[in-house]
């Protein structure tokens, strides 16, 4: 990820904690939480003098590589943890 990329993904997701602060990601369809965002994304595409639909894409791709890295980072976390406690089980 690109820092422009970064910092495009970065502004969204603050845009997203205003507008969507009320909503369950979990309990609300990706296409509602999608037009919600429309807005900010709208900006950024005239900024870029992109189509709006390349940006909605590019969103989804940094997203989906920002969960799966942050998701990664868990495991190899949760990993060192796991090491860490067998270490004490094993000392004691």
């Amino acid at each position: 990820m690109t820092k422009e990329q970064e910092a495009m993904l970065n502004r969204i997701n603050q845009y997203a904690e205003e507008v969507m602060a009320d909503i369950d990601p979990q309990k609300t369809p990706i296409s509602v939480q999608l037009e919600k965002l429309r807005p900010m994304m709208e900006t950024i595409a005239a900024e870029q003098k992109r189509p709006l639909e390349d940006i909605f894409i590019e969103y989804m791709d940094l997203a989906s590589e920002f969960s799966a890295r942050n998701a990664q980072r868990f495991q190899e976390d949760y990993l060192d943890f796991d090491m860490v406690q067998d270490d004490i089980y094993k000392s004691h």
